[in-house]
């Protein structure tokens, strides 16, 4: 079983609780897709794209379930990234996690999701 994330506020999750499915966040809906990523590379994300950022959720889906709208394609460093082409269905979530911070201000990646 493969895993990938997407990172995102509480308040959107809740939204899409509530609707069933999750549509992206303002850059997401922007670049066609829903990013994600791979717990390699959770930590260069947060990093770039959510840096001092609070009220973050890591939510873990299985990759194969989400099956052919699913795309792996070379972005940041030349690496392969999922891409979501369809909206994220909730009812996909294998857990979520809060995301805090350490003393230095980055966020503390969940122990199950480290590679």
């Amino acid at each position: 079983m493969t895993l990938v994330f997407k990172i995102c506020g509480k308040a959107e999750w809740a939204e899409a609780e509530a609707l069933g499915h999750y549509h992206g966040s303002a850059d997401d809906l922007r670049d066609g897709f829903i990013h994600l990523s791979t717990a390699a590379q959770l930590a260069g994300t947060l990093a770039k794209h959510f840096a001092g950022r609070d009220g973050l959720l890591l939510i873990a889906f299985e990759a194969e379930a989400l099956a052919s709208a699913l795309k792996w394609e070379t972005s940041r460093g030349g690496h392969l990234f999922p891409h979501l082409y369809a909206p994220l269905p909730a009812d996909a979530v294998l857990w979520l996690r809060p995301l805090g911070r350490d003393e230095a201000g980055r966020h503390i990646i969940p122990p199950e999701a480290l590679p």
